[in-house]
């Protein structure tokens, strides 16, 4: 730019040589000038666009700050809102939070009293048929003197007397039974049905004598001993223990699977929740079977009197 204003001086200040060179000089003064004039507009043009970006960036400028306004304005209104209606749900959240846990523990308070209950109820039934038995042995007349001419003397009969009080030997029996000593235990579980077959532990000790059969392989008088559980003793404790082991012990004699089938679904019917249900349907799919339908609608699991 400055070297072309130095031309243009040096031109002008140089006197005209000859007349062709003048004409010469004129048309490049001329180019100049326009040179200049173009070189005017185009600052021009760019200083107005310069301006125009500036404004633009200005806008921009001012629409950020007003947006980020707003968004912090709205952060701030969903963040209150947030706060209050987690004021208003946690509040009756915690509190039945912890009432629910109150009533959990007042359910597991209320289960073992009940357990504890039931338990008392059998000792005061063994008690009250302790005593019962003493009452009859009190009331038994007393022994006849020997008879004249050397006859026996007349022994009163004691056979209705128990030996024992019945928890204790209940626990008696319970214990050979753990201990392996199964002849004992199956003696002992029969003198308890003897003389205090009513009381709540009945069905335990008619069930463990099937259970010793079952555990000597003699199947056949196991399944009329778990017969005698499910017949004499309906909805005990050990109704569904009864069913899965006839169920098993039918299935360990020939010719009778699809009966102990039948009393696999049987514990699966009565008692669906339960543990033994679960056993009850791992046999049936070892047999084959599903666990939705008795696999014979003809062979119901009824009691079977087979020979001892």
């Amino acid at each position: 730019m400055k070297s072309r204003s130095l031309l243009v001086c040096l031109l002008l200040a140089v006197p005209a040589l000859a007349p062709g060179a003048s004409k010469e000089i004129m048309e490049l003064q001329r180019d100049v000038a326009l040179l200049q004039q173009q070189i005017k507009d185009l600052q021009r043009s760019q200083d107005e666009k310069f301006a125009a970006v500036t404004e633009l960036a200005r806008q921009s400028i001012e629409a950020a700050n007003r947006a980020n306004t707003g968004v912090a304005v709205i952060a701030s209104t969903i963040e209150k809102n947030l706060r209050d209606q987690t004021d208003k749900v946690a509040t009756p959240v915690v509190g039945l939070s912890t009432r629910l846990n109150e009533m959990g523990g007042d359910l597991r308070t209320l289960s073992q009293a009940v357990s504890d209950l039931t338990a008392l109820l059998n000792r005061m039934q063994a008690q009250l048929t302790d005593v019962s038995n003493a009452i009859k042995v009190i009331q038994q007349p007393p022994v006849a003197p020997p008879a004249q001419g050397g006859g026996q003397p007349a022994a009163a009969s004691s056979s209705d007397v128990p030996p024992m009080p019945a928890e204790t030997m209940y626990n008696s029996a319970r214990q050979d039974y753990v201990s392996g000593k199964y002849d004992l235990a199956s003696q002992g579980f029969a003198d308890y049905l003897k003389y205090y077959g009513t009381t709540g532990y009945a069905p335990n000790a008619q069930f463990y004598i099937a259970m010793i059969h079952f555990v000597q392989g003699k199947y056949d008088t196991a399944v009329m001993e778990f017969d005698m559980v499910l017949e004499r003793y309906p909805d005990n404790n050990k109704t569904a223990d009864a069913l899965l082991y006839k169920g098993r012990a039918l299935v360990k004699m020939p010719g009778h699977k699809t009966e102990g089938a039948d009393e696999f679904m049987e514990v699966i019917r009565r008692f669906p929740k339960s543990d033994q249900a679960v056993q009850a349907c791992t046999e049936r799919r070892a047999l084959g079977l599903n666990c939705g339908a008795p696999a014979s609608s003809t062979k119901a699991p009824a009691k079977r009197s087979t020979k001892k």
